[in-house]
């Protein structure tokens, strides 16, 4: 075809449109209507999931913008978790020795590394009172909040309902909307002098009828968290065993968002300590970044 468009006798218009457009793939010599739907059809398959369309900027992200935006600087940012310290020495000199070794900066195994989850196998089962199972009860994540992402994604059918209490971490309803789930919120209630004096988290308390009745058919999840965020109240054991005997009763997930559990004052219980049949239902999330003030590591557990 190039020979003949470019032959030093140029052959008439009428012959170079005739040789071209036996050439042209036959897509490309339709109507121009015909190119616009399909310009538009390619537009539509442009778009994002409609699981992500209707999302809404998280808060973090509204305070961050809005806080870098003001004339008054600098601005302390109290809504998450800026430590202004590094990490113990202790940690950072592994971190930097791990950086000299050729398969740490290598893939790892996808559910962590084998010497990792020992490690934290190891850490944890006194506190579960049993030898946890590194292969078997732990995997490491990219910070607690992909794991607690996984949890619903692994468990969550679109339609299935997800209790949370309110107040709450701002990503767990995002997290439970992307793979369908509905979320069912049930107040922790502030003490009713709590506007006008001095309070402790602990007078923070749920109305257990009123979570009852938030059971259905399509409950699949319920997702405590505690030391709570924001309100900072660690649940008493006798509060913990009402929500786990429901949970045991409408056989319902227990997602344990524990990413605070060496940050507390007053007795911790861990809710899947309770009893075996507690246990078997508990999905438990933490993360290295709040006990060693590295949330910038994005290190997790679950």
């Amino acid at each position: 075809m190039l020979r003949s468009i470019l032959t030093p006798s140029r052959p008439s218009q009428s012959v170079l449109r005739t040789t071209l457009r036996s050439n042209i793939p036959l897509h490309l010599s339709r109507p121009f209507s015909s190119s616009v739907s399909v310009m538009s059809n390619q537009t539509q398959k442009l778009k994002p999931a409609a699981r992500v369309q209707g999302q809404k900027k998280d808060v973090w992200s509204m305070i961050n913008e809005a806080a870098a935006s003001s004339p008054i600087q600098p601005i302390v940012n109290l809504g998450q978790g800026f430590f202004g310290y590094n990490p113990p020495d202790f940690i950072l000199n592994a971190a930097k020795e791990a950086l000299d070794r050729v398969e740490c900066n290598q893939y790892a195994p996808a559910k962590g590394r084998p010497r990792l989850r020992k490690a934290l196998a190891d850490a944890y089962s006194p506190l579960w009172g049993r030898q946890l199972d590194p292969e078997t009860e732990i995997i490491i994540t990219t910070g607690a909040n992909e794991g607690m992402l996984s949890a619903f994604m692994g468990f969550i059918e679109p339609g299935d309902e997800v209790i949370v209490f309110e107040p709450f971490f701002d990503q767990y309803i995002s997290n439970i909307q992307m793979p369908g789930g509905k979320v069912v919120y049930v107040p922790l209630h502030p003490p009713e002098t709590g506007a006008t004096k001095n309070s402790s988290a602990a007078d923070w308390t749920i109305d257990f009828d009123e979570l009852e009745k938030a059971f259905t058919p399509r409950t699949k999840m319920i997702v405590i968290n505690t030391p709570h965020n924001p309100v900072g109240k660690v649940f008493h054991k006798d509060e913990l065993q009402k929500i786990a005997d429901l949970a045991v009763k409408h056989q319902t997930i227990i997602l344990s968002d524990e990413v605070y559990d060496r940050l507390f004052y007053v007795p911790f219980t861990r809710i899947a300590n309770l009893s075996p049949e507690v246990e078997k239902l508990t999905l438990t999330v933490g993360s290295a970044g709040k006990n060693f003030y590295a949330t910038g590591w994005r290190v997790g557990r679950s």
